[in-house]
């Protein structure tokens, strides 16, 4: 699956995707740092990317539609370290298939994700 991960999730998750077999690109690695979230997703649903992130904005489904995108991963968290946010993402890809995610947007906190499929 093609990713691309927000400037506000750690580089270090990145890794862990490409070990998964994901192609990973960061907002980071793109020079995107500080850009509007309006340039992050059009770079994302250019390049074709689902983007996970913990910007609550995304999760507007009345401005990101499931089904008119490549999907979306957010983090709702009680903490959002780095360690909270690698053990919940770890959980996911060991019980999980996100490449069915497409389109979707799912909302993973410590206990539970909630998916809002295309309709």
């Amino acid at each position: 699956m093609r990713i691309k991960l927000d400037e506000c999730i750690p580089n270090s998750v990145s890794g862990i995707l490409q070990a998964a077999g994901h192609d990973v690109e960061t907002v980071h690695q793109e020079r995107l740092s500080g850009s509007s979230d309006s340039v992050i997703w059009d770079v994302a649903q250019t390049e074709r990317r689902f983007l996970i992130t913990t910007d609550l904005d995304f999760s507007d489904i009345r401005k990101h539609i499931p089904g008119t995108h490549q999907g979306i991963l957010l983090f709702r968290l009680a903490r959002e370290s780095q360690s909270a946010i690698t053990s919940v993402l770890e959980w996911i890809l060991e019980h999980h298939e996100i490449e069915t995610w497409k389109g979707a947007l799912v909302v993973a906190s410590a206990h539970q994700l909630r998916i809002r499929r295309p309709s």
